[in-house]
């Protein structure tokens, strides 16, 4: 089972919290137990689990990764100037796999799943593939 899901980002570099939106998905399917994979459609979008309760952690995640990979677009070769995302992508991953145990995300107390933007604003996919078992 699976399925392609569209957010719209608002900022350049932004975590979206994609958690409820895939609980709610396996819910309505009544999937008990196995794994789910959260996939990124994109080279300059990835997805992490990370903190869900204070906004600060997305806020310093975010800008410690600007200090490793500062835009230097006069520097880069890549004609679109985005390879610092392209890096961000690389060192976060493009996709989490995450346990399904009694019908919920095997998560912590403090995790969310997140959509990580780095080239944004745009349109952007992710992608969702149970295997139950």
């Amino acid at each position: 089972m699976e399925q392609t899901f569209s957010l719209q980002t608002k900022d350049h570099s932004e975590m979206v919290e994609i958690t409820g939106g895939i609980s709610n998905w396996l819910s309505e399917r009544k999937i008990k137990d196995g794994i789910v994979i959260v996939s990124s459609l994109h080279t300059t979008a990835g997805i992490t689990v990370n903190e869900n309760a204070d906004p600060d952690v997305k806020t310093d995640f975010l800008r410690r990764l600007d200090e490793v990979y500062p835009w230097h677009h006069s520097k880069d070769l890549h004609m679109e100037g985005n390879t610092a995302a392209h890096l961000k992508t690389s060192t976060v991953g493009h996709a989490q796999t995450i346990v399904i145990q009694n019908g919920q995300l095997l998560l912590g107390t403090w995790q969310g799943i997140y959509f990580c933007e780095f080239d944004g604003p745009r349109s952007r996919k992710y992608h969702v593939k149970v295997m139950e078992g």
